[in-house]
């Protein structure tokens, strides 16, 4: 599951970078998938939503409706 994980993750780094912002995995352990938000998104108001109703969504709906993703 973690390669499916990071492969959808690198997928999804471009919406990110196309507004000046980036992701860096922290860990993946089982289902917990613990992101750290760089650029213009670490300090963006939106940057919880981004995480649970954007990467978490899509990785629940794309990988494994399991998946946790938290915001190191």
């Amino acid at each position: 599951m973690e390669a499916k994980i990071r492969a959808k993750l690198e997928e999804l780094r471009g919406g990110l970078q196309a507004d000046g912002g980036d992701m860096e995995v922290v860990s993946i352990t089982g289902p917990n998938v613990l992101l750290r938000l760089k650029g213009a998104c670490s300090g963006c108001p939106h940057a919880t939503m981004t995480v649970k109703m954007g990467i978490q969504r899509i990785l629940r709906e794309q990988v494994d409706s399991a998946i946790v993703v938290e915001q190191a």
